[in-house]
């Protein structure tokens, strides 16, 4: 997102996190801004019978957890490393001085933040309204839209990352899948889903 000599001529910290730490939790006072140099991290909530619900997954270059610096509010879901992971870390203060020095980067996380907020609002309608089966082809369409790609997408996502993003269960999305090739509305070779 910010390009890191960019971000390197800041007072930040480049951390080492090992898989499966909890980089912050849910509820916690936002106060930094994280951006992945390399490594997985998925954001997640607790639904209240212990299930998890993933709110997305970042990888290198990608920030995360951003939006509730901008309105001084808590971590609104947990971030957890899946693999080891080499994490920017610079405070809130020194993210809203690069911001206000560089508006084209500042222009580009506005950007960022209206597409996350247009993928909650058709994730809540999917999960309120719509079959398994549009679920899916909803969270699909959206990763196409966002890898910008014109061409057959691969989906590099699991089955059980596909459970995760929509509330399903992996039978119910193994099942869907299998439904939706064929209807045609997508395609499976090797086991890998293309769009």
């Amino acid at each position: 997102m910010i390009p890191n000599t960019i971000i390197e001529s800041y007072p930040v910290i480049l951390k080492s996190y090992q898989k499966g730490t909890t980089i912050f939790s849910e509820g916690e006072t936002a106060l930094f801004y994280f951006q992945i140099k390399t490594g997985t991290v998925k954001m997640f909530n607790h639904t209240e019978e212990g299930k998890e619900f993933v709110q997305g997954f970042f990888k290198n270059d990608m920030s995360f957890g951003e939006p509730p610096l901008f309105c001084d509010s808590a971590y609104p879901a947990s971030a957890f490393c899946l693999t080891d992971c080499s994490i920017y870390k610079l405070s809130k203060l020194s993210f809203f001085q690069l911001l206000e020095e560089h508006p084209k980067i500042h222009l580009k996380f506005t950007k960022l933040v209206c597409k996350r907020m247009v993928y909650k609002a058709k994730i809540m309608k999917e999960l309120s309204i719509y079959p398994p089966e549009h679920r899916i082809l909803t969270l699909l369409n959206h990763l196409k839209e966002t890898a910008k790609s014109n061409t057959l997408y691969e989906v590099n996502l699991t089955r059980q990352q596909i459970s995760d993003l929509t509330g399903l269960r992996v039978e119910t999305v193994i099942r869907a899948i299998k439904k939706l090739e064929g209807l045609k509305k997508l395609s499976i070779k090797e086991r890998k889903v293309y769009l």
